[in-house]
């Protein structure tokens, strides 16, 4: 069993993190990240974004917070960190969807500030609606 975790970087997504380490820390933890990029747009650099990361792929734990791994360090399990690149709720769902292993999603309610933290989170509550396993919402 593996449990999806997306990180953003948000206070939430770090509650996610932390949440899954306390309820699921001796099974497998994929930390996801999502680069997004606007639809229909920037289809060479898009190209040249997906191959520097799969060159590199040493550097994609760069940009998460040293204690989020620590946090995942502590653990009894196993984790990944997994980048991925596009839109956020369609990626996540879709990973979850081709990787057998995904029994649960949690996720931050809501990863922005100001007025777009308003809403549940666009990504959480579409993730929630089209996921193919159960989500724990985490706020």
């Amino acid at each position: 069993m593996a449990v999806l975790v997306p990180y953003d970087g948000s206070q939430p997504a770090r509650k996610a993190i932390e949440e899954a380490v306390t309820e699921y820390g001796e099974e497998t933890i994929v930390l996801l990240r999502v680069i997004e990029v606007a639809d229909g747009s920037l289809g060479a650099g898009f190209n040249l974004i997906r191959e520097s990361l799969e060159d590199e792929p040493e550097e994609l734990a760069e940009g998460i917070a040293d204690e989020v791994l620590e946090t995942l360090e502590a653990t009894d399990g196993n984790y990944e960190v997994e980048t991925v690149i596009g839109n956020a709720a369609r990626e996540i769902v879709e990973y979850a969807e081709e990787n057998d292993e995904i029994e649960r999603i949690l996720i931050g309610s809501h990863g922005r500030e100001g007025v777009s933290r308003i809403l549940l989170g666009s990504v959480a509550e579409k993730v929630v609606r089209r996921s193919p396993v159960s989500v724990t919402v985490v706020r």
